[in-house]
C-alpha cells in the first residue's frame, strides 16, 4: 500500500514501537505523514509511487527548504509546496486536474492556486485507510 520495502516498514515499526501510545496508530500515523504520503494525499500526483519520484526529483519544498527525501516526517504546522519551476508546477496542475474528484483528508488543508498545503494535525485513526488491521502487523513484528 505505502511502496516501502521490508527494511523501511521495519524501521519505521520500530520506531512506532519506541513511541508511548498505541503501536498500532503510531505506526500508520508515521506512514501517513511521510512526505510522499502527503504529497499524494494533497493531490499533487496520482500514485504514491508517483509521490515518491516527484519527491525524489526535487520537485517539492518544506516550509522553504527543497526536501528530495521520501521517507521525511512532517510535521503538525509544516508547509509543503511545489517548487516554483515550470516542470514542477505543469506535472503538479496536469496531477490535480486529474484527481480534483480526490478529497484531500481533513488533517490537511490545499491551497490549489499556491500548490501549497498545510499539515493542520496529526491524522485519527479514522481518518486512515480502514482496510489495514495494524493489530495483525504489530502481532507479526512483535515475534523478533
Amino acid at each position: 500500500m505505502y511502496g516501502l520495502m521490508e527494511k523501511q516498514f521495519r524501521r519505521t515499526f520500530e520506531q512506532a514501537k519506541a513511541t508511548r501510545g498505541v503501536t498500532g496508530t503510531i505506526f500508520l500515523q508515521l506512514l501517513e505523514t511521510r512526505l510522499d504520503s502527503i504529497v499524494y494525499d494533497l493531490g499533487f500526483t496520482k500514485t504514491r509511487k508517483a509521490a515518491r519520484q516527484f519527491v525524489n526529483h526535487g520537485h517539492i519544498s518544506v516550509n522553504g527548504q527543497k526536501v528530495d527525501i521520501p521517507s521525511y516526517q512532517v510535521k503538525v504546522g509544516d508547509e509543503i509546496e511545489v517548487r516554483n519551476t515550470t516542470s514542477s508546477r505543469q506535472l503538479a496542475t496536469r496531477n490535480m486536474e486529474a484527481n480534483r474528484l480526490r478529497n484531500v483528508p481533513d488533517w490537511l488543508t490545499r491551497q490549489d492556486d499556491a500548490f501549497r498545503g498545510v499539515v493542520n494535525r496529526e491524522p485519527t485513526r479514522e481518518e486512515l485507510e480502514p482496510s489495514i488491521n495494524e493489530q495483525l502487523i504489530v502481532e507479526f513484528y512483535s515475534r523478533f
